[in-house]
């Protein structure tokens, strides 16, 4: 069985998270906080994308 789909969906949610982070970044006074988590989550993502590519 592939991981592909997954993989798919995992690079989709990676993408709109880095369009979150540089939206939530061009604002007049951006919630770092907001952005703090935000890549916290898209790391976890990532490391999830690279460990079904890579396993």
């Amino acid at each position: 069985m592939t991981a592909q789909p997954r993989i798919d969906e995992l690079k989709r949610r990676h993408a709109s998270l880095e369009q979150a982070i540089e939206g939530e970044a061009h604002r007049p006074s951006p919630d770092e906080a907001a952005i703090a988590q935000m890549k916290k989550q898209k790391l976890a993502l990532k490391d999830e994308i690279t460990t079904l590519e890579t396993g």
